[in-house]
């Protein structure tokens, strides 16, 4: 069952459909002004990367901004990253302490 994206000619929205059957896309109506003068849009899509895709990919050297540091992920990853550079291998041991930074509950450690 494809969601396709259009925009309409007309009042210029965009708006998404479900069709249970591709040959109903060729009859879509704008759900805003009803108009059939529509033409269908590129769809955005993500592609899912593996942990170590992402490592092999990420440089600790490139600057970040701010809105990096704000995500927790982000800073687990660089931690990671920096530490194989570094030649340090903490195995497992290291991705526990990571999801334990990143959710908070290391600061409970510190807060004994």
């Amino acid at each position: 069952m494809p969601i396709y994206e259009f925009q309409c000619k007309k009042c210029k929205k965009e708006f998404s459909q479900l069709f249970l059957n591709w040959k109903e896309a060729d009859h879509v109506t704008c759900v805003f002004c009803k108009s059939r003068d529509v033409k269908r849009l590129m769809s955005s899509f993500s592609v899912h990367q593996t942990e170590e895709s992402r490592l092999a990919e990420f440089d600790t050297s490139k600057p970040r901004g701010e809105d990096f540091y704000k995500d927790s992920r982000n800073i687990g990853l660089w931690a990671k990253k920096r530490l194989r550079e570094l030649g340090v291998d903490l195995g497992p041991k290291l991705d526990e302490i990571v999801e334990r930074g990143r959710t908070g509950k290391i600061l409970e450690d510190y807060n004994k």
